[in-house]
């Protein structure tokens, strides 16, 4: 799976960057406020009070961080920390673990490490703030914003506003459907059953966001390639190559999702739009001379020596993409967003 860098692409993604910065407004944000759901892809400091395995507020995470490491799974900044950056915000959204006063105006970070849409997934290695229970921390959040405003139907005016990012379902199949013996899962469910219990569980929860909080602008991401993670090729001694197993269950999964999303923007009784995002997949490989190893140790634990040559690597860990692999999927998520604001 490690390929080597083709010049063509590396310019288109020169390109794509200058365009996006020839986009980004200076000054103002593009919208009011960013709402993130999700899983350790986007968690900035959720996870860091749990009692779990499921930290990252430790080197060599953070390393190449500003703050340094804050609970970010990577060694710089996320996928969404990008997005926010080119939608105009001048600092991170906060976590919700360390929001207060003024900041929640602006957005808050729900998302935590090792959670996923079902409630048992990912907790193998401790806790972890699933989908239903960050649902339930905005609402707390939206109670706080209507009291800010002066009331609910002004806070739907100004969350209507807003964007809405969900981007979960990795650890459903990683930590859950495909952790056999832990969890039994795929003993009572086919793949294509499997992804549609989590497509009617997640379409409820977005419902709800919607119908009851206001949302109108929602962005669904799609799953990342998991069976081509260091730590799935690792774990079923592929030699480099990706298990396709797993990658077939995540392509039925985004399927449903797509289409969830038509549904959606074809039903939706109120005036909100949503959009598809993919997400870390092999397209974005062809770009880096390291596709199929992590920078840091796949278990990388506390002060590990990661690699020099960060920017040439897709995976900094075993499940975790880099800084510079998530500059390139926000690149061209941002693009696609534009679409939706």
């Amino acid at each position: 799976m490690a390929a080597k860098t083709k010049p063509w692409l590396v310019i288109c993604v020169f390109l794509l960057a200058a365009n996006c910065i020839q986009q980004f407004v200076h000054g103002k944000s593009q919208v009011p406020c960013l709402f993130i759901f999700g899983d350790s892809l986007s968690d900035s400091g959720n996870n860091n009070n749990l009692p779990t395995l499921g930290r990252a507020n430790f080197r060599p995470y953070g390393i190449d961080f500003p703050k340094g490491p804050t609970g970010r799974f990577t060694n710089g900044r996320t996928a969404i920390d990008f997005i926010s950056e080119f939608l105009g915000f001048k600092e991170p959204i906060p976590s919700y673990a360390n929001t207060s006063g003024s900041n929640i105006l602006k957005g808050v970070n729900y998302a935590s490490g090792g959670a996923g849409i079902r409630r048992e997934s990912g907790k193998i290695g401790g806790a972890n703030i699933d989908l239903e229970v960050q649902l339930r921390n905005h609402k707390v959040i939206y109670s706080m914003i209507a009291k800010k405003l002066g009331g609910s139907e002004k806070a739907q005016q100004y969350l209507s506003e807003c964007l809405y990012y969900v981007n979960i379902g990795n650890n459903d199949y990683i930590y859950n459907y495909f952790y056999f013996p832990i969890y039994l899962t795929r003993l009572f469910y086919t793949p294509q059953q499997y992804a549609n219990s989590l497509i009617v569980r997640l379409s409820q929860y977005i419902k709800e966001l919607v119908d009851e909080l206001g949302a109108r602008k929602v962005v669904l991401v799609g799953l990342v390639d998991i069976g081509c993670t260091p730590d799935a090729m690792s774990m079923h001694r592929t030699n480099g190559s990706c298990v396709e197993e797993m990658n077939n269950a995540a392509s039925i999964f985004n399927e449903e999702l797509r289409s969830l999303v038509d549904q959606f923007n074809n039903n939706s009784s109120t005036d909100s739009k949503f959009i598809y995002l993919r997400s870390l997949d092999k397209s974005i490989f062809l770009g880096f001379p390291v596709a199929n190893a992590s920078c840091c140790p796949t278990l990388c634990f506390p002060n590990k020596t990661p690699c020099q040559n960060r920017t040439e690597y897709v995976f900094w860990d075993g499940l975790h993409s880099t800084e510079a692999a998530n500059r390139i999927i926000a690149e061209r998520s941002y693009n696609n967003i534009m679409h939706l604001l």
